[in-house]
């Protein structure tokens, strides 16, 4: 697959869903997962459920793009990436434990199906599996020293992610926060993870440190771009089309990017009204209709957007001086994809 910049957004999602790497980590996950629909294993029952059907596959397909971009062979890295999208799930797990959300990818959460005891250590089960499978590389030929500096990228990252979840909990309510701390925030806990794939993949590939580099600050500015274009979606498109209740962010309390611009850009009696609907603490249709109106009558949402923008061109900054090839084009074509609502 070759990704254009200026592909249509729906025909990009279309030819990376059916891609090389897509269909080998759909292909692997498969084999590992579904082959065991007969156990009577409960962790292994819900484990399968939180990962199939796979969504988008977006981390693992960096990994392995990042790893081919330098040289290396996607086949080589493929365990990591598998483990890295086991890693991204458990997050989503645990998010839904702290959210109490009842709506993950289009269906019921693990933790409604499941509980909320048997989810938490399931999600915990899958972050030790991403550490797991990084050390199966070592099958394919890569080295004890690639293999524990990617266990070290990937414990860093998963600190990282933790200290963006208590840092985001210290921001909520608070719509009146610096852009600064926000970005902060999001960096932590999204663009650590995105960081993390690219390098870890580059890492595998045995490229020098330079690259590895290149590639993890492209990581984490699409990274940062991505959880911008997230929060966005909870106020610009429908709960079928993102997956997940559009309420959860103002239930929450989220100070997201359209929340702190809103507060910025509003008059007194705006600004009053925003923190009085995150103080409810709670959230309806009618409520979020009224909550959104508000942001967009403070040109919050027209102006969200710039900053996914910003990123996005920061991303493909870092891939300039990578030699040209087909796995370049995908991720510089990711960061286009990006910038529409279909993410």
């Amino acid at each position: 697959m070759t990704a254009i910049a200026g592909t249509d957004p729906r025909d990009f999602l279309k030819d990376l869903a059916s891609s090389r790497a897509a269909r080998l980590l759909r292909d692997a996950l498969d084999q590992r997962w579904r082959a065991a629909t007969d156990s009577v294993d409960r962790l292994s029952t819900i484990h399968r459920y939180a990962l199939l059907p796979p969504g988008k596959l977006i981390r693992p397909i960096l990994m392995l793009e990042s790893a081919a971009a330098v040289g290396g062979r996607a086949e080589d890295v493929l365990p990591a990436a598998l483990g890295l999208e086991y890693l991204h799930v458990a997050t989503l797990v645990h998010d839904d434990i702290i959210d109490a959300d009842e709506t993950r990818r289009g269906r019921p959460s693990v933790p409604l199906v499941y509980g909320l005891p048997d989810a938490l250590v399931a999600g915990d089960a899958l972050i030790f599996t991403a550490f797991e499978a990084i050390t199966e590389c070592r099958a394919a030929g890569v080295s004890d020293a690639a293999i524990g500096a990617s266990v070290a990228l990937l414990a860093r990252a998963g600190n990282d992610l933790c200290r963006g979840q208590v840092l985001e909990a210290q921001l909520t309510g608070n719509p009146g926060i610096e852009l600064e701390s926000y970005l902060e925030m999001i960096r932590l806990k999204t663009g650590a993870l995105f960081r993390a794939v690219c390098q870890i993949g580059a890492v595998l590939a045995g490229a020098d440190p330079a690259r590895c580099q290149q590639l993890a600050r492209y990581g984490e500015q699409l990274g940062i771009a991505f959880q911008i274009r997230d929060d966005l979606l909870a106020y610009t498109t429908s709960a079928a089309a993102a997956g997940k209740s559009p309420t959860t962010d103002l239930a929450n309390a989220r100070t997201t990017l359209p929340v702190l611009l809103a507060y910025q850009a509003g008059t007194t009696a705006q600004r009053r009204r925003l923190v009085e609907a995150l103080g409810r603490r709670s959230a309806d249709a009618a409520a979020l209709a009224d909550f959104r109106r508000l942001l967009d009558d403070t040109g919050a949402l027209d102006r969200a957007p710039e900053h996914v923008a910003i990123h996005l061109r920061r991303a493909r900054h870092h891939l300039s001086t990578l030699e040209s090839s087909p796995s370049v084009a995908v991720l510089a074509g990711i960061t286009h994809f990006a910038t529409s609502g279909q993410w």
